[in-house]
């Protein structure tokens, strides 16, 4: 799956929910899942394909569930295009810091006088 079809899977909160539940519970069906929601199940499910389809969950099937887990490997590519941009913000950051710490520097020296 492209960068693309990820973005537009972790576009839906609920589908970001559906992954941190995975993340934080492990392997689940998708009854168990669909019951943390205040949907249908086939919305559940329809959500659950999704993230299947942009390769963030994989399903095999036991008897007549199905069951989800998370395949994180999408994410790595999501978050090597997002590493330059964390450090755009971070340098960003550190040069606000620079700057409070100087002005902080100067009013600290100025009201001694």
């Amino acid at each position: 799956m492209t960068a693309d079809h990820v973005f537009a899977a972790l576009a839906s909160p609920a589908r970001r929910e559906l992954l941190r539940l995975l993340l934080d519970e492990g392997a689940q069906p998708a009854g168990r899942l669909a019951e943390r929601f205040d949907m249908s199940r086939p919305s559940v499910s329809e959500h659950l394909k999704v993230l299947r389809d942009a390769g963030l969950v994989a399903e095999t099937r036991k008897g007549r569930e199905r069951h989800y887990r998370l395949e994180a490997a999408p994410l790595l590519e999501i978050r090597d295009w997002l590493t330059p941009y964390e450090r755009f913000w971070r340098e960003k950051l550190a040069g606000l810091t620079t700057l409070l710490d100087e002005m902080e520097e100067d009013g600290a020296s100025g009201d001694a006088t």
